[in-house]
């Protein structure tokens, strides 16, 4: 009989930083995964997770992990967000913005319908499909977990809770690994170039940081900490009150509002202050706290799931790869301008169509630290995924699940 050990958070942090170095280590060393973008907690954490599932599989050790940590750090990444966010960027985005909302409920969609194929396919009711589509895929393991409840007491279906996780595990894996190959097709097939080339980074410093990193110092790193906990702590606040009004929202969400208002009002009364917004140790700090998230999600995923599902999870997410890496070079590319930020925006939305927000900007960082900054694709992504996604999913998926 096999046994479970529960690895405790500060521990589970620890090797996630270990495993974030090790990809970077990797990455410097194997030339194929820098040419493809390849993000470096990606390749540590998809390593460490092949480890944890050969130790369930040849010795019967189950590892789980606390992931305290690793929540606080998406919160902590999205207030750095906030923080980058200037108003005549949020006016700039307006139009991308629209477009992406869009293309965002098209991708809802056909993912269900695939999903539905896919499940009547296999022999599983077609509401099932929302746990082969948008429920598991776009809304991760949170939302699949929400809503396999109702999706068993709709259809009878045994096991709707771990259909749902596996589905998202492999999607949070292949989202990891599209991005990157889409912005290096477009960017380089395309000659593509930033429009601002010498515009700060919103997320990590470039490869050659001898430049950049002369304006790192203990003083710019800990105005940085001290805007991000009053971000943090007034997102807090903030959740609080939409969650008495009826609202439910995850905590990442008030905390990057915040962060928002905090910046622009910073700016708007003290233009002159040692800024914050779009500075190395902003961009260092949001690299490392997106990273090291990163790479604690993918080395614990519970990559056996997977494997005891076969054949039918495997041949619906090869069609919901093909239709996501398809949608996003021949209809989001050229919708959203067929430019270097639509490059980028193409790179980030493989990585959420098939798995999460982090994902997608994990693969974002990626492709501006070789390419050049976007910093829009930074905003208007996010503020999607953030905003319109939960909302619209929620309301396709109990369409579907109740028809």
């Amino acid at each position: 009989m096999g046994q479970t050990y529960l690895i405790p958070d500060f521990l589970t942090a620890t090797l996630g930083f270990a495993v974030y170095l090790l990809g970077a280590e990797i990455n410097t060393r194997v030339a194929a995964l820098r040419r493809f973008n390849i993000p470096e907690p990606v390749t540590g954490g998809l390593l460490a997770s092949l480890v944890v599932l050969a130790l369930y599989l040849f010795f019967g050790v189950e590892l789980s992990f606390e992931l305290t940590s690793r929540d606080f750090l998406l919160v902590l990444f999205f207030a750095g967000i906030g923080l980058n966010a200037r108003l005549s960027d949020l006016i700039a985005g307006g139009k991308p913005l629209l477009l992406l909302l869009v293309l965002t409920l098209a991708t809802i969609l056909m993912q269900n319908v695939i999903g539905a194929a896919g499940a009547v396919l296999f022999g599983y009711p077609a509401q099932a499909g929302v746990l082969f589509g948008s429920a598991a895929l776009i809304g991760g393991h949170g939302t699949a977990i929400a809503w396999a409840p109702e999706v068993a007491e709709a259809t009878g279906l045994e096991g709707a809770t771990e259909l749902g996780v596996a589905v998202a595990t492999l999607g949070l894996v292949l989202a990891a690994l599209v991005g990157g190959p889409i912005a290096r097709l477009l960017v380089e097939g395309r000659d593509l170039s930033p429009s601002r080339p010498d515009e700060e980074h919103t997320v990590g410093v470039p490869g050659d940081v001898k430049a950049a990193t002369t304006r790192i110092d203990h003083l710019t790193v800990m105005r940085v900490l001290l805007y991000l906990n009053l971000a943090i702590i007034s997102g807090y606040a903030l959740s609080e009150a939409i969650t008495a009004a009826g609202l439910k929202l995850p905590l990442f969400v008030p905390c990057l509002i915040m962060g928002i208002v905090i910046s622009n009002l910073r700016a708007a009364i003290a233009p002159s202050a040692p800024p914050v917004s779009r500075t190395p140790s902003l961009a260092l700090i949001s690299e490392f706290a997106l990273g090291a998230f990163l790479a604690m999600s993918l080395m614990s995923l519970q990559l056996w799931t997977i494997a005891e599902l076969g054949i039918v999870i495997a041949a619906i997410m090869a069609a919901q790869t093909l239709f996501a890496v398809a949608f996003v070079i021949w209809v989001l590319f050229p919708v959203m301008g067929g430019n270097y930020r639509a490059a980028v925006l193409a790179a980030g939305f493989g990585g959420f169509a098939l798995g999460a927000t982090p994902t997608a900007i994990a693969n974002m960082t990626a492709v501006t630290k070789r390419y050049g900054p976007s910093p829009i694709a930074f905003i208007v992504l996010p503020l999607v995924s953030a905003f319109f996604v939960d909302i619209a999913n929620a309301i396709v998926i109990q369409t579907i699940v109740t028809f």
